[in-house]
Formats: structure tokens, C-alpha cells, sequence
């Protein structure tokens, strides 16, 4: 496992450039190697991740765009969306540990998990629309996490919401009241994702993914492909040759 940490505790973990390219790097630097089987992302200080850091966005003096040339503030906005792209495809399984502030782009950090938890007193939300701002690289994937219907209610009121309801909205899997309740369900969901081969999980995870952004027939070739491909492979031999002599495959850790 491997234990990501933002760790800005005195900004409630608000990401800076740095910070952004620094968790791009990361999830590029881990996307081959297999022996990483999920990525647990968690804020220091009790708090996941209050968005942006605004203080640094206007400090860097916010200038006109040139025609002819990129414009900075757009490739820093687009730069983000990047990362939330490779956090969302890392070939691991992506856990996001959600207390105190998830807001902005800790709530698209949480949208792009594979599996997140809750604490009941958490707070999320989008509050952009309110600093007179789109959460322009953040809405995308809050959309395909809980639907049109209800992104655009958050997205359009900026409204401030706990644990209990982005459970019910489903933007997280679970919920705790506290660090020993975490514990528990982490290490049960750790312990279920070691159960699965990684490169199947890695194959099943882009196959999930491609459903929305892929006609259904490509959607299905691919499948097909990378049904072949694992049949033929390693995993599949040991899996299957497991099952039938009733042990357990190579990939799961004694207990």
C-alpha cells in the first residue's frame, strides 16, 4: 500500500502549484509498478482538502492573457484537470480518506477515488460560485460521480453539506464517527482489494472507466482484448489453478 499525505495543515491542506505537480508526478511515477495495489490519499491536521490555495492564485498577479501566447491562468486551471485525470486512471485502487474540509478540489480528489470514506462531521462542498469563480476542472468529474441532476444543484449553490449526506448522494462508499471505525473498514477494504489480482483490477478499472467515454461497441472490443490478453497471461493461470486446488492465489497476503 502506499500512503499519500497532504500535508498543508496550517491552510486546511489547500493545494498550491507545487502541490498539484507534485501529486502528478507521483501517480506517475507509481502507475507501472503493480506491487502498489492501492493508494490511500488522506490531509494532515484533520482536514482532506480545503481546494486551491486563492491566496497564491491572486498573489501571482492574475496577467491579462496575450493573444498568441497560452494563458498561464488557463494552463494552471488545465493542469489540475490533468491530475485529477491520472489520479482517477491510476491503474491502483484510489482510496480518499474524507474529514473536516473537502471542498473544491478536495472534492473532486474525492470524485475521482475508486473508494472513499466519510467522516459524519466532514464538510463538503464547492464553494467556487460563492468567490465568483467555475469549478471549471472539478464539475466534470462531480458529474460522473453523482449525476447531472445533482451536480448541478451543488455546483450552482456552492451549499455545504456533512458525511451522512455525500453518502447518500454517493459521492463517498462509507462513513465513521471515528479514527478506530476507520481502522476497521479501511483495513476491510484493503484487505478485499488484495484479494484481486492486480493487473485484472488495473484491466476491469479502465473498462469501468471507458463506459462514459466510449461508444458501447469500442467500449466491448476493448473488453474483449484485454479479456484475451489476461486469459493468456500469468494472473489468470494462477487464479483459476487456485481455485480448483483450493488454496489461495499468489497475489493475496497471508493472514
Amino acid at each position: 500500500m502506499l500512503h499519500v499525505t497532504l500535508n498543508r495543515p496550517e491552510a486546511r491542506n489547500a493545494m498550491t502549484r507545487d502541490m498539484v505537480a507534485a501529486i502528478g508526478a507521483l501517480f506517475d511515477a507509481v502507475r507501472d509498478d503493480r506491487t502498489i495495489r492501492a493508494i490511500v490519499l488522506r490531509g494532515a491536521g484533520g482536514h482532506f482538502c480545503a481546494g486551491g490555495d486563492l491566496k497564491e492564485m491572486m498573489a501571482s498577479g492574475l496577467k491579462p492573457a496575450v493573444a498568441g501566447e497560452t494563458d498561464p491562468v488557463a494552463a494552471n486551471s488545465r493542469a489540475f484537470g490533468a491530475v485529477m485525470r491520472k489520479v482517477g486512471t491510476a491503474p491502483q485502487v484510489v482510496i480518499a480518506i474524507c474529514e473536516g474540509a473537502v471542498l473544491g478540489g478536495g472534492f473532486g480528489l474525492a470524485c475521482v477515488s475508486d473508494i472513499a470514506f466519510a467522516k459524519s462531521d466532514a464538510k463538503f462542498g464547492l464553494p467556487e460560485t460563492t468567490r465568483g469563480l467555475p469549478p471549471a476542472q472539478i464539475a466534470p468529474f462531480v458529474v460522473e460521480r453523482i449525476g447531472l441532476t445533482q451536480a448541478r444543484r451543488l455546483c450552482l449553490t456552492g451549499a455545504m453539506f456533512d458525511g451522512a449526506e455525500a453518502l447518500r448522494l454517493g459521492v463517498v462508499h462509507d462513513g465513521y464517527v471515528d479514527e478506530a471505525e476507520l481502522s476497521t473498514k479501511l483495513d476491510a477494504a484493503l484487505a478485499q482489494v488484495l484479494n484481486c489480482a492486480p493487473a485484472a483490477n488495473a484491466m476491469t478499472k479502465a473498462i469501468i472507466l471507458n463506459v462514459a467515454r466510449q461508444d458501447m461497441d469500442q467500449v466491448l472490443d476493448d473488453a474483449a482484448a484485454k479479456f484475451a490478453e489476461a486469459v493468456r497471461g500469468p494472473e489468470s493461470a494462477e487464479g483459476i489453478g487456485a481455485f480448483v486446488q483450493k488454496r489461495k492465489p499468489n497475489w493475496v497476503e497471508p493472514t
